[in-house]
């Protein structure tokens, strides 16, 4: 199982100077991924030139993060971080199918466990001791329930709960 523990980040539309800054005082390789770019808002929106989802790998830990929108969801200081699990293929997708299920036991699913727009399965959690846990994983071919490779509706409200 190649599953990484990660720390996700929201920021009130600040991501991109967020990590720009992060990326300076730890060095690394930073990607950002705007709203527009993964068409999860319709073309013209004030959030396309948001950061959707960002991603800065350093020599000892990797960070992501994404702009938590006003008027789709606000951004919470003191709430925006997120406990995620990443991982890559089928055996992961089923470990970590398992964990989401686990996890959601006496909580709240925010997002269930699906084929999403950038291609991967994720789904959000709320744990019963309010841990906001995400589980994304990559390299698969289908999903809980729905046919594999069929497209599902971008989580427009907020991308990383």
């Amino acid at each position: 199982m190649t599953v990484q523990l990660r720390a996700y980040l929201n920021f009130p539309g600040t991501t991109r100077e967020a990590l720009e800054t992060y990326r300076d005082i730890f060095g690394g390789e930073l990607i950002l991924s705007t709203f527009g770019e993964f068409h999860a808002v319709p073309e013209g929106h004030e959030a396309a030139g948001k950061i959707m989802h960002a991603e800065l790998t350093t020599e000892h830990f990797v960070l992501n993060a994404a702009d938590a929108i006003p008027d789709m969801h606000p951004v919470t200081i003191g709430d925006n971080v997120n406990l995620a699990l990443m991982g890559t293929g089928e055996e992961d997708l089923a470990a970590l199918t398992a964990i989401f299920d686990r996890l959601a036991e006496g909580g709240e699913v925010e997002m269930p466990l699906q084929k999403q727009i950038w291609g991967d399965v994720y789904g959000a959690v709320v744990d019963r001791f309010a841990m906001h846990w995400m589980i994304n994983v990559g390299g698969v071919g289908g999903d809980r329930g729905d046919a594999a490779g069929e497209e599902q509706a971008a989580p427009v409200a907020d991308p990383t709960r």
